[in-house]
């Protein structure tokens, strides 16, 4: 373990300024997300403009092209938290089991076939890597449209990328998911109630 940390430490003090940027916002969207904060779709758009270049740097492809998604969320999130519905603040709500286990098949579906193409360009743990691509997709989805469970994706996207990250190495990385753990059983608990409370405002009306 002390090794571990060794290794964390030495890692962090050889971080370039332009990727403790980028991790510092990426932490402070996922802080102002779990507030309901309109400006994390602000440190959204920052960190992943950098992590866009900075993975084009290393010829990581794959994750820059995900990550020029994400800086697309970011602006379609900004929208639509800020107009709502009848130009009131956009609301938590909560979708059916239904509808989660139609979107969880289709993008499922998805896994084996980028899965497949990764791994004939060469990718490491290529089926892992496209689970977590896939299903961080549709998380940053309905983060954009205030859905509860949400949470409970990234929570699982979250401990399979400490894995990944682990596996190959990378301990500052992973111990920045390992954060990214802890914030997202905080957000759960904080929309949770706030949806609750939503729901009570809505039956005293």
């Amino acid at each position: 373990m002390a090794d571990i940390w060794q290794q964390i430490v030495t890692a962090w003090q050889a971080q370039q300024p332009l990727e403790v940027l980028a991790v510092v916002t990426a932490i402070a969207y996922l802080v102002l997300a779990i507030r309901e904060n309109i400006w994390c779709w602000l440190f959204a758009f920052i960190s992943t403009a950098i992590y866009i270049y900075l993975f084009h740097k290393v010829s990581l492809l794959s994750e820059s092209l995900l990550n020029i998604y994400y800086l697309v969320m970011a602006i379609y999130g900004w929208y639509q938290w800020r107009q709502g519905r009848h130009n009131q603040p956009r609301q938590i709500i909560s979708w059916s089991l239904q509808k989660h286990s139609i979107l969880i098949l289709l993008t499922g579906l998805l896994v084996p076939v980028l899965g497949y193409g990764m791994q004939h360009l060469g990718a490491s743990m290529p089926y892992l890597d496209a689970f977590t691509t896939c299903f961080a997709v549709l998380a940053t989805a309905m983060v954009a449209h205030k859905v509860l469970q949400n949470w409970h994706y990234w929570l699982v996207i979250n401990i399979t990328s400490v894995y990944i990250f682990t596996h190959k190495e990378l301990f500052l990385t992973a111990a920045m998911f390992v954060l990214y753990v802890i914030l997202t059983i905080i957000g759960y608990i904080n929309w949770s109630q706030q949806y609750a409370k939503q729901n009570r405002l809505v039956q005293q009306a």
